[in-house]
């Protein structure tokens, strides 16, 4: 198949969070799969292009992309995605890319993704590359569904068969505007097909039309898909997609293990597998040295890598963590940066508790994957996790996950059962305080049964989140629209 595939992120040139590795990891198993992928990104003036060797495209001449009174002139460079022989193609706008940030609250943030949707599709037009599909990611290309049955119908030799996927990676990112933008979609003539009671209330909402429009609506996981139907994680847009059907699914997202496993970790000074644990203990006594706490045998080390951020539950460890930390013999490392308060609760801790608790504010791919191998559990409370990666890449390293059942945690954590010696972690049901400090208590007493730990530890190495299975549902879906 011919696939067009367009993200706001592709890892590692720009990622802030899970898109990043899913726009490189499927485009990157799809065409190993044998399909012609074209991949779109925006030049964000962050990203190193002496670093993966970019070159101009010169099948595509630079050319000017007219949206309302706007008009900005673009071009096209490649580089080719590591680990693969596949180009990624970044559109280079230096009006609208040349800033610190990936994203912004500038007034002109609409355009930005406009341009990146509609010179795409031209670029298609100047190459004759049919699409079979177009996948689009998020609210930032939400519009595209809606552009090919407008502005480019009229193109049926390139567009005529195209059908359009939308992945919602994260539901309550909209993409929200005035409606005095609608000129810049250049779609203002087919202004009837816009949400017309949203239009008379001042607002055009990105991520509902990709909903209305797109041929299918995936998720990043099952349950994450039947939650966002439902009042609670809908954030207003339930209604809409119980309005799809059958057209919105879950396909949960996969892990790419040349990158996350510990027996091949590039970033590891050891390396382990499930037959062959020994090595995760000396991860564990470097990663302690790493970070200044020391190494005592026997003392269960927790691990977070998070954004810091109201999402991810991180709130419900304040009223009981600082009694756990002084009662028990645990350690507990945290590497992120978001919210101050979250922020300010580790620093405390780490004030507090010197032997026990580390915290580094701010991002460290190398300390990410020090963590997920030298922990022995991997703290994710979420209050709702659309997917969520790294449950499955700590499965992989033997890190027992302890989680919140809800979205792609539900669906990828198994409850630990010590009668049946089942289950891959520690899992909590009710998003409050109280559930969590069951969940932590468990993982301390688990840990203390040296035999059942084992075996928790390798139930969890022997799953397969690869993406080699999770693209062949991308496949099956894209055949079936």
């Amino acid at each position: 198949m011919n696939i067009l595939f367009l993200s706001s992120e592709v890892a590692p040139f720009a990622k802030t969070g899970g898109l990043g590795d899913v726009a490189a990891a499927l485009p990157r198993q799809l065409h190993k799969n044998g399909h012609d992928v074209r991949l779109f990104l925006p030049l964000y003036s962050r990203i190193d292009t002496a670093k993966f060797a970019f070159r101009k495209v010169e099948s595509l001449k630079p050319w000017r992309v007219n949206l309302g009174s706007h008009s900005y002139e673009v071009a096209v460079f490649a580089a080719r995605l590591p680990g693969s022989e596949l180009d990624v193609f970044f559109l280079h706008c230096p009006a609208l890319y040349g800033r610190q940030a990936l994203y912004s609250s500038d007034g002109d943030e609409h355009l930005r993704f406009l341009v990146l949707s509609h010179a795409a599709l031209q670029a298609c037009q100047q190459w004759r590359f049919k699409p079979d599909v177009v996948h689009c990611n998020d609210w930032q290309t939400a519009l595209v569904p809606l552009m090919l049955k407008t502005r480019y119908a009229w193109d049926e030799q390139v567009f005529g068969r195209t059908k359009s996927v939308l992945t919602i990676h994260n539901l309550n990112y909209q993409g929200r505007f005035p409606s005095s933008t609608l000129p810049d979609t250049g779609m203002l003539e087919s202004a009837s097909l816009f949400h017309q009671d949203q239009l008379k209330e001042g607002l055009i909402n990105h991520l509902l039309h990709g909903i209305l429009y797109a041929n299918a609506i995936t998720t990043v996981s099952p349950t994450y898909a039947r939650e966002i139907q439902g009042s609670e994680y809908g954030v207003g847009l339930d209604g809409f997609l119980r309005g799809r059907g059958r057209a919105v699914l879950g396909i949960l997202n996969g892990v790419d293990y040349d990158e996350w496993s510990p027996q091949v970790d590039k970033h590891l000074p050891v390396h382990f597998g499930p037959d062959n644990l020994g090595p995760k203990e000396q991860m564990k006594e470097a990663l302690l040295r790493r970070v200044r706490l020391p190494y005592v045998p026997g003392v269960p080390l927790f691990g977070i890598v998070s954004r810091l951020a109201g999402q991810k539950g991180f709130e419900l460890l304040d009223s009981f963590m600082p009694r756990l930390l002084d009662r028990e013999r645990m350690q507990l490392v945290v590497l992120g940066n978001g919210e101050r308060r979250l922020a300010r609760m580790f620093f405390d801790w780490q004030r507090r508790f010197r032997t026990q608790v580390h915290f580094h504010n701010g991002f460290s791919n190398e300390l990410a994957h020090w963590i997920e191998a030298g922990s022995d559990f991997f703290v994710m409370p979420s209050r709702y996790e659309p997917c969520g990666l790294n449950q499955m890449y700590s499965l992989k390293y033997g890190t027992v996950p302890i989680v919140r059942r809800t979205g792609g945690l539900n669906d990828t954590v198994e409850l630990w059962n010590p009668r049946a010696q089942r289950g891959t972690g520690i899992v909590f049901d009710t998003y409050d305080s109280q559930g969590l400090r069951w969940a932590m208590g468990t993982a301390l007493d688990v840990y203390k049964d040296r035999a059942a730990y084992r075996r928790l530890q390798q139930n969890g190495m022997a799953q397969d989140f690869s993406w080699q299975h999770q693209a062949k549902l991308y496949e099956q879906l894209y055949r079936a629209i």
